[in-house]
């Protein structure tokens, strides 16, 4: 059993900054094939932000990009999400996303957080 607890939401002015955080955690040893955060605002489809895959690479929807930076702590198995210069559409639901497999199992799933709520006010 995978759990992603996502934390750092509210509300700031258009032009200010956000820190996402998602803490994982799991009952057995887990790997990680990529992470990464998705968004929903109100009425739309929820929608890719951001990946990290095993190997550190970094993608971003241009939406974002230059703005948003993506990181992880492995150690702390925590992902992180820089949110900087927000603009009012950027007001949504943030979820942080992990596709692995337990150790020893070629069953990989994704799992999703709870969300944390974002809003921009202009």
């Amino acid at each position: 059993q995978v759990q992603l607890v996502e934390s750092g939401g509210g509300l700031v002015q258009a032009g200010g900054s956000l820190t996402l955080s998602c803490s994982i955690t799991s009952e057995r040893s887990f790997n990680i094939v990529n992470m990464g955060w998705y968004r929903q605002a109100p009425g739309q489809l929820r929608q890719w932000v951001t990946t990290i895959s095993s190997t550190d690479a970094t993608t971003y929807h241009s939406s974002v990009k230059g703005r948003f930076t993506a990181s992880r702590d492995n150690t702390k198995k925590t992902l992180f999400l820089q949110m900087n210069n927000l603009k009012t559409e950027d007001t949504a639901v943030y979820y942080c996303n992990v596709y692995g497999a337990a150790t020893g199992s070629t069953l990989a799933l994704s799992y999703w957080g709870q969300g944390t709520q974002v809003t921009v006010s202009s």
